[in-house]
């Protein structure tokens, strides 16, 4: 599942595409909106809280939308359009008369009305290390109310910090030295989030660096430990384990540990 730092990059780019302009085509379909007519709006912009997407329009409506597994965005230049196969894809399709066509391929979550109901659909997220008004000290409080439940699965839980996913939790845990089963409310809670809103914004904002967490860009050194189960630890040598799911995780993500540099 993209995460955080991965949605505010389409943000980015959708933006570009498309804020400031007027549809000519709007069209959402999924069963629930299937009649809806977006042609003639004008695109006020596209916010992002955690791996939530939504665009904002200029008669007070939103278009909430969330990728999960399956779903992707594409621009396509103007007068030029999407393969025919691909076609029956198409969740969302926005496009500017003489100017390009955003479309939304695959996408699990459309979901469209004022912009108060959509905002009400991401209330329960926590705060957002790459929005500007991030909270840490409340990201901090809400990992340490986690109490004795895992970091790992505290750093996933979205009520507690929106946008981190399963590489974020993993790598983060390993350049803290946190053990990944170490009850969330024994860490050092604020230096962890500083380290997140760091490394997040850092992947986010500087070319080349999406989702590198080592400095190394070469293929099979991009990351400490995610995916790198049975290697040396880039830092110590020793193997990396890994275990096939996250406790108490309804997605049973992997979690990645170097037992030399994550102690228990």
């Amino acid at each position: 599942m993209p995460e955080g730092d991965t949605v505010y990059r389409l943000a980015i780019r959708l933006r570009a595409a498309l804020d400031g302009t007027q549809l000519r085509r709007g069209r959402l379909n999924v069963p629930k909106h299937a009649t809806e007519n977006l042609a003639g709006r004008t695109v006020l912009g596209h916010r992002t809280h955690g791996k939530h997407l939504l665009t904002d329009f200029d008669d007070g409506s939103t278009l909430h939308t969330h990728l999960l597994m399956t779903g992707s965005w594409t621009v396509t230049r103007p007068g030029r359009y999407l393969p025919a196969r691909v076609r029956p894809d198409v969740r969302v399709e926005l496009g500017v008369r003489d100017g390009p066509t955003a479309y939304g391929l695959t996408l699990p979550v459309v979901d469209y009305g004022t912009t108060r109901d959509m905002d009400q659909l991401v209330a329960h997220l926590g705060p957002d290390p790459l929005r500007p008004d991030f909270d840490a000290t409340l990201a901090a409080t809400n990992i340490v109310a986690q109490g004795r439940t895992p970091i790992i699965s505290a750093l996933l839980d979205q009520r507690v910090v929106a946008g981190p996913g399963n590489l974020w939790a993993n790598e983060l845990c390993f350049l803290r030295g946190l053990w990944p089963w170490r009850p969330a409310g024994e860490v050092d809670a604020p230096s962890l989030v500083a380290l997140l809103h760091r490394a997040m914004t850092h992947s986010a904002t500087v070319r080349g660096a999406m989702q590198v967490t080592t400095g190394d860009t070469r293929r099979g050194r991009q990351h400490w430990v995610a995916g790198r189960a049975g290697k040396p630890c880039l830092r110590c040598g020793t193997v990396v384990k890994v275990v096939a799911e996250v406790s108490g995780d309804p997605a049973r993500r992997r979690t990645w540990w170097c037992p030399s540099c994550q102690p228990e």
